[in-house]
Parts: structure tokens; sequence; C-alpha cells
């Protein structure tokens, strides 16, 4: 595949944040680079993350995508993407999220690993990972895109920081050992109706291998993963639209619930 153009990147790169900034979608990226090439993806993700950190947004951890093979299938891709967690991305528990920062949410379940020690060396293993992980909470994921429509294929939801959006946190953490990743359960509710439900196998067989997989690969960026960051491990099942002034609530068995709560359109 031809090495597309580093003026390609810069384009791309600004074109993205513009919609960020707007909230106005932009076509999708693949019109002038090729849809499928996931080098140019990251170049371009890179290229926005040292402007944003230049402008001063604090990097706290990162997150994993794609981690089901239906959706790698979908989009052509064998493995998950990654993409970075700034500060202004997280949300309290219940706190109003306006829509004003969102341009076609949507809403997964998932669990997030925080670290107490570093993951900065080649050659990580599980027992590595298990040894770093403090604790454990349940995650929401606002998902969302700065490409039209949702028109998208591998390289533009790269580019676009893995289609991150925002994310909350639940509080009452976890110790591992004290749930199972694996097998637990996840209901997503929306007005009292489940409207997502799920498993831990569903992200990538497990969370803690999706953890794996994303921590070699920071290693191998440069960017690896530190005491303190987050990481917003994967979905436990299919993501759904979100509602304007619409309340969800996160269950996932024996780790606990966090609630997401979105201003109306109008607020």
């Amino acid at each position: 595949m031809a090495k597309v153009d580093r003026k390609a990147i810069e384009a791309a790169a600004k074109k993205l944040r513009e919609a960020h900034e707007t909230g106005k979608p932009c076509a999708p990226l693949n019109t002038d680079i090729p849809g499928d090439d996931l080098e140019a993806g990251y170049a371009i993700q890179d290229v926005n993350t040292d402007f944003w950190v230049a402008q001063g947004r604090r990097l706290v951890g990162r997150k994993t995508g794609l981690t089901a093979k239906a959706v790698q299938k979908q989009l052509g891709v064998d493995q998950p993407d990654y993409g970075m967690l700034f500060a202004d991305m997280a949300y309290g528990d219940g706190e109003e999220i306006p829509m004003s920062r969102l341009i076609q949410p949507k809403i997964e379940g998932e669990i997030a690993f925080v670290l107490g020690r570093d993951l900065n060396r080649e050659g990580l293993t599980m027992a590595d990972v298990l040894s770093a992980v403090d604790y454990a909470v349940v995650a929401l994921e606002i998902v969302d895109s700065r490409i039209a429509d949702w028109q998208i294929r591998i390289m533009d939801t790269i580019a676009d920081n893995a289609s991150s959006g925002l994310y909350v946190l639940g509080t009452e953490p976890r110790a591992l050992g004290t749930f199972d990743p694996w097998s637990c359960g996840m209901v997503i509710e929306h007005k009292g109706e489940p409207i997502s439900v799920g498993a831990g196998a569903a992200c990538l067989g497990n969370p803690l291998t999706a953890t794996l997989w994303l921590a070699r690969k920071m290693v191998e960026v440069g960017r690896p993963l530190m005491a303190g960051d987050t990481i917003l491990s994967g979905a436990l099942g299919p993501m759904q639209p979100i509602t304007p002034g619409g309340t969800y609530e996160l269950r996932i068995s024996g780790l606990g619930s966090v609630r997401a709560s979105f201003s109306n359109l109008e607020d």
C-alpha cells in the first residue's frame, strides 16, 4: 500500500478537529485516504493527540475498541483498535452530560480498570496486567463520531480517536478476584427497560485479554500505560443510540452500577 502524503494526514487531522470544535460532522476521510489504511488512521490520531496535549488537555488513559469479533469482521480487521482518554471526557455518576458536547452519540457498557503500576516494558504478560491493575469499576462509554452518519471504515474510526466521545465511571471500586470479568452479566436500562445486554466474554473473550492487548500495543507505539491510567477495556454488549434528556443505568454483576444522564437538545 502506498504511503499517504503527510499533507493529507495533516489535512484529515484538521478536518476532525474542526468537527470536534464546531459540533458539525465532516465527510468520511476515506474519500482522500484509503479506508483500510490503519497506519494512516493512527498517524492522523497521533497528530490530534499531540495537538490537544500541547493545548493543555490531559491524557488520563486509553480505550480499546472493536473488541467484538462481529464488528471486526464488519470493518475488515482482525484486531482491536485504541484511542486516547482525556480528563475532559470524564463525567461523574449521574452528572448531567450536555448534548451540546456530542454529535451522534451512542452508549456502551464496559469494565474499566485503573492501574496502580506502570505497564511500560516489552514482553508484557497477563501476570503483569493482573499485578498492575489497582481496581475495576463499571463504566459507560459514550461513543461518538465526527464522521457524518457514522459512514466509517476502519481508517476513519481509528483517525477519529477510535470514535471516542465521553465516559462515566462507577464509584464502587472492586479488586480483581472479587468478581469474574469473563462471566459477569451486563445490562443497560433506559426508562426501566433493558436496551443492551451482554457479558464479559463478549469483550475479546475476556476484558483482561483486551487490556493485555492494549498494554502491549501502547509499549509498541511509545505511549505506555502508567500508574493512575484508566482503561476502558471494550464493550460487553451492543451499543445503542442516546435519547436527549434520557438517563441510562448500567449494571454489571459483581461490580456495581453507574448512571449517565443527558440534557435535552435545547439545554
